[in-house]
């Protein structure tokens, strides 16, 4: 795997793709959270008659979380709700990857008490993959 960029955190999955997904479909709803949408981006590249490995976003968060954080930055808008990607690379690894927590933090000008409504994320994943 290609290192990723210090905003983006990657956790390696010691499930299989699809049981990681669902697992982490499992959790988002175990939370509260909305599962607002999951983009499959590999069966829109079959369809689309190219190759691609496995890799699908799971797009889910709440008003409570997140509102207060889009009228502190109407920005915030842009990256929320939440976006948690679990993909293949090419070696078959599974992984699941998520925007820092910190990176909310410089990319709005957000005080880290300010992102304490989301930054849960690292909790879910971490609850996913045990």
């Amino acid at each position: 795997m290609a290192k990723p960029p210090t905003d983006i955190t990657s956790v390696r999955s010691p499930h299989s793709f699809k049981v990681t997904l669902t697992r982490l479909r499992t959790q988002i709803e175990s939370k509260g959270l909305k599962l607002f949408a999951e983009i499959d981006h590999h069966a829109g590249a079959v369809k689309a008659g190219l190759l691609m490995h496995e890799a699908t976003v799971l797009i889910f968060g709440n008003a409570k979380a997140g509102t207060p954080l889009m009228v502190l930055n109407p920005l915030v808008a842009l990256d929320l709700p939440l976006k948690v990607l679990v993909w293949v690379d090419t070696d078959a690894k599974v992984w699941v990857s998520y925007n820092a927590i910190d990176y909310f933090a410089g990319r709005f000008g957000l005080s880290p008490g300010s992102l304490k409504s989301i930054s849960g994320v690292s909790k879910l994943v971490e609850a996913a993959l045990s």
